[in-house]
């Protein structure tokens, strides 16, 4: 896995319970030699993990819509900006960037970004890994709606249990790697 595409919130103000997380997994990123794309805001943990790859001498590619440059303060200092005309090039170009997905705590944004990414997983279009850091149980309550998605028959059963979900960035990062090794 060269390249992770890290799907989280720009809000500055919900940032402090998930900042040392967000610095965590920019750093294990780093590490790991792999390189962060992400939606190129300087704020919130976006900022934070953006920040943090840095630090450890990482390579970070951003990419942002025209319309939210000055909205989401577009981050000057990565390695590279890429400025797109809409959301759903954003969406494209980070996919096509990326050798696999996390989830992060966010809103409404960070959901239908890795929602789209993994439906496009269960009709077949990519075989990347998906995963969810699950900060303080932030995520719990989904994977039961996923669990009764599936109960219902709206979602295959193992569909859930095919994406990783793990409290710890370094053992979230190992998973992905693994499944992207097994996808090849």
């Amino acid at each position: 896995m060269k390249r992770l595409c890290v799907f989280l919130g720009s809000s500055p103000s919900s940032a402090q319970t998930f900042t040392p997380f967000a610095t965590e997994l920019g750093h294990a990123i780093a590490d790991h030699k792999i390189e962060l794309i992400y939606g190129g805001a300087n704020s919130g943990l976006m900022g934070t993990l953006s920040n943090a790859v840095l630090e450890k001498g990482g390579h970070v590619i951003g990419v942002i819509p025209r319309l939210l440059i000055d909205m989401e303060v577009a981050h000057r200092g990565i390695s590279e900006l890429h400025v797109v005309d809409s959301m759903h090039e954003r969406k494209q170009k980070m996919f096509e960037l990326a050798d696999g997905f996390i989830a992060l705590p966010g809103g409404f944004g960070t959901l239908e970004e890795i929602f789209e990414v993994l439906t496009w997983r269960q009709i077949g279009l990519h075989q990347k890994p998906c995963g969810f850091l699950n900060i303080n149980g932030y995520y719990d309550k989904l994977f039961d709606f996923l669990g009764h998605a599936e109960d219902n028959g709206f979602l295959r059963i193992g569909v859930r249990s095919s994406i990783a979900l793990h409290h710890s960035p370094v053992h979230l990062i190992a998973l992905l790697k693994e499944t992207h090794a097994l996808s090849l």
